[in-house]
């Protein structure tokens, strides 16, 4: 039976370089949060502790995507989990998505309640603290920002009645698919974006006058957090609702299996089950069938397909014949 036994931890008990990645920019942030509460309480300043209090936000997302790689690398070999620990991945980054959702309906809120009364505004604290930030924020941006993830996954075959398997250490790079990473990203980009505009506003204040500019900019960078949480939403949610794989992969499944002689298939599933890694169902109906080895070698190495069940059913019925009349 050790024979035919496999795990599926699909490159998951490995450690991410969007982990480290992540723990770097959270440290980064919480000590920046602690510097700024502790200033803004030593100094009066009401500025510094709500800038202090905005990075805590941040750092508490950060610490969910940190959580998320260490839970999933722990519990990888877990038999509880059937496919692996893979959509913890996706899992974070949709927690991540609605924790950015949350803090646009925040910037909204804010925003409109200084239009209808507007306050004092301290320029050059304000400036000082949104440099400071921008600065953080910047710096965590270039870190997080760098999408080189790699991922060794072995192919196993299932028969429906006869299961066996070949390993080949295949390695894809799945550029984009840490949406654990992403939604790290998201969060200190949102953070430099709010300090940016922040900064053009009470320029503005400052110099001009313009007073409304400051809760202006804050509407404008709810809109483009609340864009970039939706599409965070609409990616996480499709994985963890086990969503097909995008066209172009079922379309090169499908025409690898049914260009080899009489082959068709009559069910075919592709879902992902970790970042840049997908498992796959075939349904194969032939009037010669083969092992399931057979089936599996022809997918393309390239999709990223690491965990593929095959069942061939021979067709009864005698391929037509077309007579010609002499």
């Amino acid at each position: 039976m050790d024979t035919w036994r496999h795990g599926h931890t699909f490159g998951q008990d490995l450690p991410h370089r969007g982990e480290r990645r992540t723990l770097f920019v959270l440290l980064l942030t919480a000590i920046t949060m602690v510097v700024e509460i502790g200033a803004g309480m030593a100094f009066g300043s009401v500025a510094l502790l709500a800038d202090g209090l905005h990075m805590g936000s941040h750092a508490a997302a950060l610490g969910i995507s940190a959580l998320a790689y260490a839970y999933a690398r722990r519990h990888a070999a877990d038999p509880r989990f059937a496919f692996g620990t893979g959509k913890v991945n996706a899992l974070a980054g949709y927690t991540g998505a609605v924790l950015l959702a949350a803090f646009a309906l925040a910037m909204v809120w804010e925003s409109v309640a200084r239009l209808l009364n507007p306050v004092p505004i301290a320029f050059g604290w304000a400036i000082a603290v949104a440099v400071v930030g921008l600065a953080v924020n910047a710096a965590s941006v270039l870190i997080l920002g760098v999408h080189d993830h790699g991922h060794d996954h072995h192919h196993h075959d299932h028969d429906h009645h006869d299961h066996g398997h070949h390993d080949h250490d295949d390695e894809h790079h799945g550029h984009g698919h840490d949406l654990n990473l992403r939604s790290a990203y998201l969060h200190v980009l949102a953070d430099a974006l709010t300090s940016v505009l922040a900064i053009a506003a009470l320029l503005a204040g400052l110099f001009l006058g313009a007073w409304w500019m400051d809760p202006m900019m804050g509407l404008l960078g709810a809109a483009l957090v609340t864009r970039w949480s939706w599409g965070l939403l609409r990616d996480t949610s499709r994985i963890l609702l086990d969503h097909q794989a995008p066209e172009s992969v079922l379309r090169a499944v499908r025409e690898a299996v049914e260009a080899v002689a009489d082959n068709r298939l009559y069910d075919l599933h592709v879902w992902s089950v970790a970042p840049g890694v997908y498992a796959a169902a075939l349904g194969v109906i032939t009037h010669t069938p083969r092992p399931p080895e057979h089936y599996k070698a022809l997918i393309p190495g390239d999709l990223g397909i690491a965990h593929v069940t095959v069942e061939v059913q021979e067709c009864r019925e005698r391929p037509a014949v077309h007579d010609h009349a002499a």
